[in-house]
């Protein structure tokens, strides 16, 4: 396998929470505990799990919207986490991200133009206004986009439009790597498929590499090369996406896979062991999964599993593997 476009090696992320000062230990979440993994060039590498797991803090992470608590974070073989802003520039244009909501990512006072015209003024290296304009103009094309938005409001336009628009903001850099954080999850059902492949079409045309965040694993089915099931900050399970959905390894996707609806074809089946779901202020010693996990035996509960093979080309952290 040639060497990764983006590697993270045993990241952790942990917030302070706040406290009262008398208290002794104060209370931290651990939104990262040991993440590991390469993302290939070219490829789309889906990220699933649910809300809180750190899907959403990892691709932040590896952006360098947050700085990791321990691991690195690496570019083409370059080290990028410790890189002060100036140093970091050059990576600015290369990786690119387009956030969930696009409601809140658009910036209300500035019309399409200047939203587009912005990353390439901070970042385009002298770029005459005419070379900006022209650009403007091949990305709006490239996005489906009419010139007429070009002097509007982000307030006048749908969900949809708003979000290729800030697909047309990440792709202004002419970038190699996006961070997609669930960008068709605020968005009616009826456009999410224009979206979806509305990112497909760039990727086959621009070479792209998407870290695609997502709760939705039907989504990964239709969009993903590889995916990484996340539970509580860790990863429980890589694959590429057709293994997972054909053998599954780790019981918590095979719950996961168990919620996709199927209409007219076998649904997964998994067990549901009662239990109360951890937190992330105090996460357990062992699996944190073992709780709520059919399988669970005393190992389960004192000592944390790491990935390992699994078969099929697969990785799992769980000991029931033994």
């Amino acid at each position: 396998m040639n060497a990764p476009l983006v590697s993270v090696k045993g990241v952790e992320k942990r917030f302070p929470m706040p406290s009262h000062f008398l208290q002794l230990k104060k209370p931290v979440l651990h939104a990262l505990r040991g993440v590991d993994m390469n993302i290939q060039r070219g490829e789309a590498f889906c990220v699933v799990g649910e809300s809180g797991c750190g899907k959403t803090t990892l691709g932040r992470v590896i952006m360098g919207l947050l700085e990791p608590s321990a691991g690195e974070v690496h570019y083409e073989g370059t080290r990028i986490d410790t890189l002060g802003e100036g140093d970091r520039r050059p990576f600015r244009r290369k990786m690119q991200m387009i956030f969930q909501n696009p409601y809140a990512s658009l910036n209300p006072r500035m019309n399409v133009a200047k939203t587009l015209a912005e990353p390439l003024k901070m970042l385009g290296d002298g770029m005459s206004a005419a070379d900006i304009s022209a650009k403007i103009d091949d990305v709006m094309a490239a996005v489906g986009a009419s010139k007429e938005w070009l002097t509007r409001l982000p307030h006048e336009f749908s969900g949809g439009q708003r979000q290729r628009i800030s697909i047309a903001r990440a792709l202004i850099t002419d970038p190699d790597f996006i961070v997609a954080d669930e960008p068709i999850s605020a968005l009616d059902v009826s456009i999410q498929a224009q979206v979806l492949n509305l990112l497909s079409k760039a990727r086959q045309e621009r070479n792209l590499t998407y870290f695609f965040i997502t709760h939705d694993l039907s989504v990964v089915e239709h969009f993903g090369d590889r995916v990484a099931v996340m539970y509580l900050g860790s990863v429980v399970e890589l694959s590429d996406v057709a293994e997972i959905f054909e053998r599954p390894k780790h019981p918590y996707t095979r719950l996961l896979l168990s919620a996709i609806p199927r209409i007219g074809g076998q649904a997964f089946s998994a067990e549901r062991a009662p239990g109360e779901i951890p937190t992330a202020v105090n996460p357990p010693a062992g699996c944190a999964f073992a709780s709520r996990c059919p399988l669970a035996h005393d190992r389960c509960r004192v000592e944390m599993p790491v990935l390992r093979d699994a078969g099929g080309g697969a990785m799992a952290a769980c000991h029931a593997l033994d």
